[in-house]
């Protein structure tokens, strides 16, 4: 392998993961406190969070991966071969399917549906807590999962490359 492939394949590694670390906290502490302020609280925070993350080193780094991703998948697809290849290629796809492609549409739906919401209607709280908090948690730790598992396949397929 050419280094500059093993430094993007690590520097892939590590982008991954923090995505991953970012959702876990959302999943792990961060809703779960929203959900346990009082009256509007949570969801006017969630949506001043979810127009600020737009302006932010994340969205950046979020967006960034599904292009290179689909780098990544291309390369081990053409110029790869074994089982660091095919660990590269899940890698990718995990990252497109289950972070990038639920995120877009799972995610975003929810988070513009409550962005739309008056903090003062009781069907705003009504919706808060009967459908966004566990349904946007629940695909938040797909994410979570999905983000985790990309980086651990990219760490192991980079590791058999180079072992090979």
């Amino acid at each position: 392998m050419v280094l500059w492939s093993v430094v993007t394949l690590m520097g892939l590694t590590l982008a991954y993961a923090v995505i991953g670390g970012v959702f876990l906290a959302f999943s792990d502490f961060i809703m779960r406190a929203l959900r346990l302020t009082s009256g509007t609280g949570g969801v006017e925070a969630m949506q001043i969070i979810n127009q600020e993350v737009f302006y932010w080193v994340f969205m950046v780094l979020f967006i960034g991966l599904a292009p290179v991703s689909l780098g990544v998948l291309w390369y081990a697809s053409t110029a790869l071969t074994g089982a660091g290849a095919t660990l590269l290629q899940a890698s990718a796809v995990s990252y497109l399917v289950g972070v990038f492609g639920v995120t877009v549409a799972q995610n975003v739906p929810m988070n513009t549906t409550l962005g739309n919401m008056d903090l003062v209607a009781e069907s705003t709280v009504q919706y808060w807590v009967t459908h966004y908090v566990p349904n946007w948690t629940l695909w938040n730790s797909v994410r979570t999962g999905a983000s985790i598992l990309a980086s651990g396949l990219c760490l192991t397929g980079l590791v058999v490359l180079l072992m090979a």
